[in-house]
């Protein structure tokens, strides 16, 4: 696996984030519609500088979700182990309820190649609960506000 590939979906298109979508990001991560379920903290541009924009590869690797040719969110996948580890995805309020976040979720993990991804959504999220359900992910542990929710590629099916 390569951490630089642009990543396909039927819906969706994973582009690796380079210092050119700072100003992209910066804005997204200001706002409160965008942050609400990732953290629910406006994130400064020096943050976003540091953390958003492939400054962590290869440990993190960040991409800007595209669909009909258009920026729609952000999704970034961290390793644990060589062959696990987690995903996070947001996407601008305007572009969820289309099947978006499933479409990019599953072309995340298929790329990967992982044998178990997991994912920590808000337990109260139940849009973005659903949209993991839909991708695979299954819930195995709930911690206070959030969910910790698993993928296993070998045991689910498309990919």
């Amino acid at each position: 696996m390569t951490d630089d590939l642009t990543i396909d979906g039927p819906l969706t298109r994973l582009v690796p984030t380079t210092d050119a979508d700072l100003d992209l990001l910066a804005a997204w991560f200001a706002t409160p519609a965008f942050v609400e379920h990732w953290g629910g903290v406006r994130l400064t541009r020096e943050v976003v500088a540091e953390k958003y924009v492939g400054r962590r590869r290869p440990r993190v690797g960040s991409y800007v979700v595209r669909a009909e040719g258009r920026p729609v969110g952000y999704a970034q996948y961290w390793h644990a182990a060589a062959d696990e580890g987690g995903i996070d995805l947001v996407l601008t309020p305007q572009a969820r309820g289309r099947g978006l976040g499933p479409d990019a979720a599953c072309a995340l993990v298929t790329h990967l190649g992982w044998r178990r991804v997991t994912v920590d959504p808000a337990a109260g999220n139940a849009r973005a609960v659903r949209a993991w359900e839909k991708a695979g992910f299954r819930q195995v542990q709930a911690d206070g506000g959030h969910l910790l929710m698993e993928r296993r590629p070998d045991a689910t099916t498309g990919g």
